[in-house]
């Protein structure tokens, strides 16, 4: 019989922009683990009801004739309370490479971790009565380390046992290929979505509807600000070493287009 006091979450990712770009970002998108069947089967019917068969990636968004589609998957998610998205984007030239062995492939692993410990320790500290279990899935990690699944699982433990004594409630970091993680597509679209927009890159006609109408369901014009830090349904963490430049990015409250409780 399983236990009832244990809280297992599904944690589905991405990173973006680790090859050379201004800055580079990671995303996460939340679900209780229970969830993720009916998750993959309200995506089949959204896929079914557009006669869409290509993988959910902001790369492969390039046709008009398919915003519908994207529309429809983007309201889904913030209707759905049970489904949550958090990313961190990092300025390259503000990252203090000597804390790192003036190594990027370090730098941007550790920041990854960072990311997924610190979200995780705000969801420990909402649920004090409940025993928590992380289960993470990641696209393959951009990263010469052959090993860099299990470092991020040992080093969160770690990071985690250091603030919550004898708690190690990663219990996986499963590499899988987003072809076969319909979470992991989304997490993507969504991360691709901010990570061009801050990038300022040049942009099709669909990206440039999507991307708005993400931002409608935040109440944003647009995507180039992040979030309060408690902003739990979708919240953009700008990570910036403020010893080294000034903050040129404005902070937005979110209005969300369906309230978060």
């Amino acid at each position: 019989m399983e236990n009832t006091g244990v809280t297992r979450w599904l944690i589905s990712c991405d990173e973006s922009g680790v090859h050379g770009s201004a800055y580079y970002g990671f995303g996460s998108l939340w679900m209780k683990w229970q969830r993720r069947g009916d998750y993959a089967e309200h995506i089949r019917e959204i896929r079914q009801r557009h006669k869409f068969s290509s993988e959910i990636k902001w790369n492969k968004v390039q046709s008009m004739r398919k915003v519908s589609f994207y529309r429809d998957l983007i309201e889904y998610f913030f209707k759905r309370k049970w489904l949550v998205f958090h990313c961190l984007v990092v300025k390259k030239e503000a990252v203090r490479k000597e804390l790192h062995k003036n190594n990027w492939d370090l730098a941007r692993r550790k920041h990854y971790t960072m990311l997924l410990t610190n979200k995780m320790k705000e969801t420990i500290r909402r649920f004090p009565d409940r025993q928590p279990e992380f289960r993470i899935h990641i696209d393959p990690i951009a990263s010469s380390y052959s090993k860099a699944d299990e470092a991020m699982e040992v080093i969160s433990n770690n990071t985690l046992n250091q603030k919550f004594s004898e708690l190690s409630p990663v219990t996986s970091v499963l590499t899988k290929d987003s072809k076969e993680s319909p979470a992991i597509q989304l997490c993507d679209l969504f991360l691709g979505a901010i990570m061009e927009t801050w990038q300022k890159c040049a942009e099709r006609p669909a990206k440039q509807a999507v991307r708005q109408s993400i931002a409608e369901h935040l109440g944003w014009p647009t995507l180039d600000s992040d979030t309060h830090p408690k902003e739990r349904k979708f919240n953009i963490w700008y990570f910036l070493d403020t010893t080294r430049e000034k903050r040129q990015v404005v902070t937005r409250p979110i209005k969300l287009k369906y309230p978060y409780p």
